[in-house]
């Protein structure tokens, strides 16, 4: 068999953004065997014994020639197993098995089972976004979730021998009846939380306005109850918002059967999590739980007991809404607009200023417990509320309070009274709390409670926020002073 070249186009993850590699073949004489080149690692270098393999198991011929395979461009580092189906294609059309016609306008992407079988990669999404600019055609497996409009397009490859047929005879993606979504087993509802009705007020503005939210109290108070029914008032996914979940989902491999449901996504880590598994990281580089948790909610129960650098990594997403991971081989961006919900005990042993339990902890160990969380980390979180133990009469008796309906109705009012009250007065660089629009009672209650507790300039415009935000609850044009007043009581004041 004579000697030959083919070209093939794959590509490479870096954050959710897909780029382009050329895959370049070039057969020549001499001892046989396959070269891969173009940084490569460890993943992309056994593509060969996959390749082979796969080859042979669908009828056809291994060259017994030296056969190089180039990673274009070559600068950049390549990663994972993605390049097999690439670089199969190009042996191929090198080797004149397929016309070179199959290669034309087409993005492979796609692992190789032993047998020839075609396996999803993660990024499925990002290669879709990637073929859809570039006006290609993704060919990759038909087992990939990619559904809808984003599969639209795109063709399903089961094994390698389908590629005998040519591209416009293989099935189109969008075709195939997706996965159906997995339901959960019961519907949470805030009804189901007894006597918490301050908790549940705090958790319906903090809906409302995106705020973060704290809440402190004993073991036993509701308080993961509660955060777990966050998304229960939270309005569904926008088509927009929906898109950009899933596509983090996809970068990370991660089942996403919520996300096609329009639920916001719901990450609550463990607190021995470590820093790169919060914010991302790893070899290669995918999101953390902050940008799993991307437009929807993230809990972190026990809050001191996470590691405090972990915490503190937490300080500049909250502010930028992305996270950028330096590596040497680039920065890797990764989407992170989530809202932070955390719970957390008063004391070490948690019954500190609990009526029904004595706290044993000394005031010493009280001061280094509350102090793990750090101020600039509190500083940011808009809302916090302290979670009594709940009646044991009413929890006896079954008792329900605020329904997630009522709640969520009074979340959704809010914010089209702010989207009514934004477009009205339109969007502008004022500050918040020209924004805020408070009435000249509540500014110099504001002025002289926000004195007398020596709030600081963030501290001030957080507060102005959640005033705002309970005004547009009420329906206020103007933020009056007992909107003040209680944004004020639900500012942090420590842990204690």
């Amino acid at each position: 068999m004579d000697g030959g070249s083919a070209v093939t186009l794959a590509a490479s993850l870096r954050g959710v953004t897909a780029s382009l590699v050329n895959v370049e073949v070039s057969t020549s004489g001499g001892i046989p065997g396959l070269d891969v080149v173009g940084m490569p690692d460890s993943a992309v270098l056994e593509a060969r014994s996959r390749v082979r393999c796969a080859l042979r198991a669908c009828g056809f011929e291994l060259p017994r020639l030296h056969v190089t395979i180039n990673l274009a461009p070559g600068e950049r580092r390549k990663t994972g197993t993605g390049y097999d189906l690439a670089i199969a294609v190009a042996i191929l059309v090198a080797t004149g098995q397929l016309p070179p016609s199959v290669a034309e306008g087409a993005l492979f992407l796609g692992e190789l089972a032993l047998d020839g079988t075609v396996c999803p990669v993660r990024g499925d999404m990002a290669y879709a976004m990637l073929a859809r600019e570039s006006d290609l055609t993704l060919v990759t497996s038909a087992e990939s979730p990619l559904a809808g409009a984003w599969a639209e397009g795109s063709r399903a490859l089961v094994d390698l021998g389908e590629l005998r047929l040519g591209l416009g005879a293989l099935p189109q993606l969008g075709s195939l009846a997706p996965a159906p979504a997995t339901e959960p087993a019961t519907e949470l509802d805030f009804a189901d939380v007894v006597d918490q009705e301050l908790a549940k007020r705090a958790m319906t503005i903090a809906a409302a306005g995106r705020h973060g939210l704290l809440m402190v109290g004993p073991p036993g108070s509701g308080k993961t109850m509660l955060a777990r029914r966050l998304p229960t008032i939270l309005p569904p996914l926008s088509e927009e918002e929906q898109a950009q979940a899933l596509l983090v989902y996809s970068v990370a491999g991660q089942d996403a059967g919520q996300l096609a449901c329009g639920r916001r996504p719901f990450r609550a880590p463990h607190h021995s999590i470590s820093l790169g598994g919060l914010v991302g990281g790893g070899r290669p580089v995918t999101p953390g739980e902050i940008s799993l948790a991307h437009e929807g909610v993230l809990f972190l129960d026990e809050l001191p007991e996470f590691a405090r650098g972990a915490l503190q990594a937490l300080r500049q997403p909250l502010e930028d809404h992305e996270v950028r991971i330096v590596r040497v081989d680039g920065v890797h961006t990764f989407p992170c607009d989530f809202q932070l919900v955390a719970a957390a005990n008063p004391c070490p042993c948690g019954h500190l200023g609990d009526p029904g339990h004595e706290c044993t902890c000394p005031p010493a160990k009280v001061a280094a417990y509350q102090s793990r969380v750090g101020g600039p980390l509190l500083d940011r979180i808009d809302v916090v509320v302290d979670v009594a133990r709940p009646s044991t009469a009413k929890v006896i008796r079954g008792q329900s309070g605020v329904g997630s309906r009522e709640l969520a109705e009074q979340v959704e009012a809010a914010r089209e009274f702010r989207g009514w009250r934004e477009r009205r007065d339109g969007r502008s660089a004022r500050g918040a709390l020209e924004s805020a629009r408070l009435d000249p009672r509540a500014q110099a209650t504001f002025e002289s409670l926000a004195e007398g507790l020596a709030l600081g300039g963030r501290a001030i415009v957080r507060v102005s926020r959640v005033a705002r935000t309970i005004a547009d609850l009420a329906g206020h044009e103007r933020v009056s002073e007992d909107d003040v007043v209680e944004a004020l009581g639900f500012r942090s004041r420590g842990m204690g």
